[in-house]
């Protein structure tokens, strides 16, 4: 056997140099770690963190909770603190760690309590263990603290134990990635006293937390875990360290048991002693099975065992696994130091001593180069002796005959015996030609070295092309044909010269060490031909699975995929609405007998466990059914009625079946996945949305509802008009106008959610009319009415504007929208002025100037006909603009979308810019927000200028005078 390899692998060396610098650049993390509140993990954190600024490190506590400890409070003097972040939740004040002042404090070390604690709304984090990541990437050290009941994998176990469902979870990965962890141990009967004193709750709440969490027998329970799960990341230290070391031996600080699977029926007695073996020592254990080019051509048996072999360790809570190499006891030592494994379980050989140091075991490979491993050598049993009598094979090696290998599509029965195959046929043609080429070369005078060189051709190519058996027979039928045809005395067997009988042997060894080499070489190519298609396969689904969404059509193409593969007879059934089992439309479903597909398909869904054909549940069916297992439970199944050639029994054939179904499961289980937070996604908008939409009108309506019921209201009380309030006639008409104003007020909000409706709903269809700018403009100011008073609006409207084809009631509710904006967002007395003007294609003013003949309203043109003047104008531009506090430049688009209201604002729906964006947009024109220059904004309107007016009839001349 040979020795293992000790060059450092390159690949884990680079990675390490990455994680080295990964580590250097982030803070380092120190968790705290207990089974339970008042073992003393603050306590023990502060200590440390004392100790650290003793040291002259920067030391900052960034967030502690003393729950009214008093040693806990006297730990806290001296040390320096950042100040907390007070929050609102739910209407109670709360204080917080504050990780904004944490990162521009930038301590060198900061002592944060609590690291699975849930942080209020307002927080920059939903957990302060985000908080503590942040600090991590920001280079900053973070000593924190953390109960065992607080990670995620332990929730239902701390729920069953406890009867008390923890809600503050934080993910496994944050423990498993901290670079140091303290275990802070306390007995639970100390704990209790501690709990008894008030040193670790208030006095009132002591009674409640003893009746409760605070059980002897669940602090006993927290205890273990917590203690197990530290020894569990201390082991994964150990290991981490022993792989950067690349220690060649295991270091046995925790038990770990192999045992070697192979085709033969003791291996199965092999698989209960160590499953023995890794009860008594409490190890973990796996089982192994290698993959050589010898086993490929085991027989169906063999192949059938083997696989009932590892599905038995898998039944016995082992790890299964296939490896896959030229040397068994190599990949077996390899595995078991990478594994840092400290007993290996073997079969006992079965061959005779005298044949094991002619051809080696690899129980013998293992016992003298396993070094510090262990290895238990299992003897044979009655069933080991019933196999070597049948010829199976070595119990120990993993190893079986080699079955004859089929021609395609040959069946069994086709199979000729060794002597007559083609491959001795072929052997028997190659001595042939390989004499008449050698007797032509010696009738040409040419040496006896030739002539063996013609024979050593012909053993090459038999062994190339048909395997170790003919090449064998190749070797010795070149060797007794050299020696009849050209030794002396000739045509016998006779040799006159004794060096030829040295010729004979070495001739004999380089053949056979010719066809051997040959042969493995072939198998190798073979070998690898297969794990390439298995490779193939996995990457073609991945690649294929992971660029589709959407169940169907991830079912088709997986169906697709695994007939590439197995064949066509595949099908995958999932369970529908009434949970009943069914292929999806357009996949095929009738391979198999209905009753057969529901029952057996039936049963893997319920159990999560693969039956049918070749496994030990209902075995008789034709096809085999596997669960589409998933983290969320079974998806659905997956069945398969192997092809004439397919062994899915096989290992490799097994493998690679379950992982094709484990990537469609996770594939059905991502775009679940994806459509429910899709699903949530639309809630939540939809939810955003009304809670805006209430928000929004709420005051809009509140106000004008209650300016019209107070109004209103005075006008009905007969008390009020008998003392004279409401009988001055002013009064009344000033109530009167309110009622009226905040009418129209509310008439205007609900008309702007009805229009809302129809533009988000492309409804909004405007019926244009030819109608002068300076019609609509003023029929908004008139709409406004005593809304604009003490305000100067400034109107400048050239007598040169074209009309506009244009929804006159819509283009005036985007007036008015506008200046209610203006009205709403700028201080009292400050001007709203109104300009128009327009623009040609090249963004010019008209070429007809105002006044010039001809043009529109000019002197000396036709009463309101039109001329020319509008055949360039593109444009007609209408600028509102006030002397408000202006628009951010970050809010200038913003301030258009639906319920969008800035912070600087004054109230509003947040519904009046995007209508009048929406009304625009349907007369194909637009509206824009701009910055104006001394303070205020703009919005500019542009509405497209198309087509011509019909000329009007000029006024009729007047009568003359009688």
């Amino acid at each position: 056997m040979s020795e293992p390899e000790t060059r450092p692998d390159p690949d884990r060396l680079l990675a390490q140099l990455r994680a080295e610098e990964e580590k250097a650049r982030r803070g380092a993390l120190k968790i705290f770690f207990g089974a339970s509140a008042g073992v003393g993990k603050t306590y023990t954190m502060l200590e440390d963190g004392r100790k650290q600024l003793a040291a002259g490190r920067d030391v900052v506590v960034g967030y502690v909770e003393p729950h009214g400890r008093r040693e806990t409070e006297a730990l806290l003097a001296g040390l320096p603190q950042l100040a907390t972040r007070q929050v609102s939740h739910r209407g109670v004040g709360m204080l917080e760690f504050d990780v904004d002042a944490a990162l521009a404090r930038r301590p060198a070390l900061i002592l944060v309590d609590e690291l699975a604690h849930t942080n209020a709304d307002g927080c920059r984090h939903a957990k302060r263990w985000q908080d503590v990541e942040d600090l991590l990437a920001a280079g900053i050290d973070v000593y924190t603290t953390l109960n065992v009941q607080h990670l995620e994998s332990l929730n239902d176990i701390v729920a069953q134990i406890t009867g008390v469902t923890v809600r503050e979870t934080l993910p496994d990965a944050v423990f498993e990635h901290a670079d140091d962890v303290e275990l802070i141990d306390l007995p639970p009967d100390d704990l209790l006293a501690r709990l008894r004193e008030g040193k670790v709750y208030l006095p009132q709440l002591v009674e409640r937390a003893l009746a409760g969490f605070f059980r002897r027998g669940n602090l006993v329970a927290l205890r273990e875990l917590a203690l197990r799960r530290t020894a569990d990341r201390v082991n994964a230290d150990v290991l981490s360290v022993r792989r950067l070391q690349a220690s060649p031996g295991p270091w046995p600080t925790r038990e770990r048991v192999l045992v070697c699977l192979g085709p033969d029926r003791g291996s199965a007695r092999v698989v209960r002693a160590g499953r023995r073996l890794a009860t008594a020592l409490r190890a973990d254990w796996m089982a192994a099975t290698v993959e050589t080019p010898f086993t490929r051509r085991l027989s169906e048996a063999g192949r059938a065992r083997l696989a009932q072999n590892l599905r038995l360790a898998e039944r016995l809570g082992a790890e299964t696994m296939t490896l896959s190499g030229q040397h068994i006891a190599d990949e077996i030592l390899s595995c078991a130091r990478a594994r840092n494994v400290t007993q290996i379980v073997v079969g006992a050989p079965g061959k005779p001593r005298w044949l094991r140091a002619v051809i080696g075991s690899t129980t013998d490979d293992l016992i003298r180069s396993g070094g510090d491993i262990d290895t238990h050598v299992v003897p044979h049993g009655r069933d080991d002796d019933e196999d070597a009598e049948a010829g199976r094979g070595e119990q120990g090696d993993m190893r079986a005959p080699l079955a004859p290998r089929l021609a395609p599509g040959a069946e069994p029965e086709d199979v000729t015996s060794p002597a007559l195959g083609p491959g001795y046929r072929a052997a028997a043609l190659a001595v042939l030609a390989s004499s008449v080429f050698a007797w032509l070369m010696d009738w040409a005078g040419l040496t006896e070295a030739n002539v063996i060189m013609t024979y050593l051709l012909g053993v090459a190519y038999v062994a190339a092309r048909h395997g170790r058996g003919p090449a064998v027979a190749t070797s010795v039928a070149s060797v007794v044909a050299f020696d009849l045809l050209f030794v002396p005395p000739a045509y016998t067997l006779a040799v006159s010269d004794t060096q030829y009988l040295l010729t004979f042997a070495v001739m004999t060894g380089i053949a056979l060490l010719i066809s051997a080499m040959t042969v493995r070489i072939r198998e190798q190519a073979e070998a690898s031909r297969e794990r390439e298609q298995r490779t193939g396969a996995l990457f073609r689904m991945s690649r294929h699975l992971s660029s589709t969404t959407g169940t169907l059509t991830l079912v088709h193409v997986a169906l697709i995929q695994l007939a590439d593969v197995f064949g066509k007879e595949v099908t995958i059934l999932l369970p529908g609405a009434d949970g009943r089992l069914a292929p999806p439309p357009g996949a095929p479903a009738d391979f198999v007998a209905v009753d057969e597909r529901t029952g057996v398909a039936r049963w893997v869904l319920e159990h999560g466990q693969a039956a049918g054909h070749g496994t030990d549940t209902l075995p008789g069916c034709q096809a085999l059914y596997m669960p589409l297992a998933a983290s969320q439970g079974t998806l659905g199944v997956l069945g398969i009625r192997p092809p004439q050639g397919v062994q899915l029994s096989a290992p490799e054939q097994r493998q690679l079946l379950e992982t094709l179904a484990n990537q469609i499961a996770l594939a059905l289980e991502r775009d679940a996945l994806a459509r429910a937070a899709q699903q949530v996604q639309v809630a939540a908008e939809t939810e955003r949305l009304r809670s805006s939409l209430l928000a929004s009108v709420s005051h809009d309506l509140r106000t004008p509802l209650a300016v019209i019921s107070g109004a209103s209201g005075a006008l009905l009380d007969e008390d009020a008009s008998r003392e004279g309030v409401v009988r001055d006639p002013a009064t009344r008409r000033q109530m009167l106008q309110s009622i009226h104003s905040e009418a129209e007020r509310l008439s205007r909000l609900v008309r702007n959610l009805l229009d809302m409706t129809r533009v988000e709903s492309g409804a909004l269809v405007p019926e244009c009319e030819w109608l002068p700018v300076e019609e609509v403009v003023g029929s908004a100011l008139n709409a406004l009415g005593g809304r604009l008073a003490g305000r100067a609006v400034s109107v400048e409207l050239p007598a040169d504007l074209p009309m506009l084809h244009a929804d006159g009631v819509l283009l005036e509710q985007v007036f008015i929208n506008l200046l209610e904006n203006a009205l709403r967002h700028t201080p009292e007395g400050t001007p709203i002025e109104i300009r128009a003007r327009a623009e040609t294609a090249s963004g010019s003013a008209p070429r007809d100037a105002p006044g010039a003949p001809g043009a529109l309203g000019a002197p000396g043109a036709p009463g309101g006909a039109t001329s020319g003047a509008t055949s360039d104008v593109r444009d007609v531009v209408i600028d509102f603009s006030d002397r408000g506090p202006g628009i951010p430049l970050d809010e200038l688009q913003r301030v258009f979308d639906k319920f969008y209201r800035s912070e600087r604002g004054r109230g509003g729906t947040g519904l009046g810019l995007t209508i009048c964006r929406g009304i625009l947009q349907a007369h194909g024109g637009g509206i824009e927000a701009l910055p104006r220059e001394g303070g205020g904004a703009t919005f500019r309107l542009r509405i497209p200028v198309s087509g011509q007016p019909p000329a009007l009839a000029p006024d009729p001349a007047p009568d003359p005078a009688p």
